[in-house]
């Protein structure tokens, strides 16, 4: 394997974003892609890192960028950031296609893609298939699912995978019942997976528990990263 990584700069309308691609360049053929979305703090160290996972395992990978220039790093603009895009669905579904895009341009790609987003990242997914967007499968890993705009039935075509900590304080399990409601309603196909004894952000190596209710978890970060790849491997197949 011979892992290569780039810089990509790109735009959604008059916004200026930077994301971050990855592929095993010593991989013949066309492959299916994956879009890495971004939690709250920007396209981190924790989203590169995701990139190079599913970059490793045979895929097109694009950590896209939700927020563009010089909103990372400025806690003021960075609430303001997330405000609008939970506001705004149109406006969120825009700035995925264009990340998507991106992805999908590139020469190794089949043309078949997925998305995997992280805390934030994780009601992007969310919002982007109850648009009816085509694309095969969005994962939600610890993300928020409320919504203020519940898919209609019939609607979603992605399918949805939630790996979701039992224990996040953040997301409440009466958020988690409703979000199964509406699946069901909309009749999506879906899985929900539940991880005992995992609080919010369960994959992030550096949560400690600084932060109220956000802490690593080991076996459930392992154990959601099979959960993906085997809805990978079922969608993709």
């Amino acid at each position: 394997m011979r892992l290569e990584t780039e810089q990509i700069v790109y735009r959604d309308g008059d916004a200026t974003l930077s994301g971050f691609l990855a592929i095993d360049a010593e991989r013949i053929g066309k492959r299916p892609g994956v879009l890495v979305v971004h939690g709250g703090a920007g396209l981190d160290d924790h989203a590169r890192g995701r990139a190079r996972r599913f970059a490793e395992a045979g895929f097109v990978v694009f950590a896209c960028d939700m927020y563009g220039e010089g909103v990372t790093g400025n806690r003021e603009r960075i609430m303001r950031q997330i405000g609008e895009l939970r506001s705004n669905r149109d406006a969120l579904v825009r700035r995925v296609q264009a990340a998507s895009e991106i992805l999908l341009s590139r020469p190794e790609i089949d043309g078949r893609f997925a998305a995997v987003g992280y805390c934030l990242g994780g009601m992007i997914v969310l919002e982007y298939a109850r648009s009816g967007a085509s694309i095969s499968a969005v994962v939600s890993v610890h993300g928020n699912m409320e919504t203020t705009s519940p898919a209609a039935a019939s609607s979603i075509r992605a399918r949805i995978l939630v790996c979701h900590g039992a224990l996040d304080p953040h997301v409440p399990m009466s958020q988690v019942a409703t979000f199964a409601e509406e699946m069901k309603n909309a009749g999506a196909d879906y899985q929900l997976n539940l991880y005992g004894n995992a609080m919010h952000g369960f994959t992030h190596e550096t949560a400690t528990g600084q932060q109220p209710g956000v802490m690593y978890h080991a076996q459930s970060d392992a154990r959601s990263s099979i959960a993906i790849q085997d809805l990978l491997e079922e969608v993709f197949r």
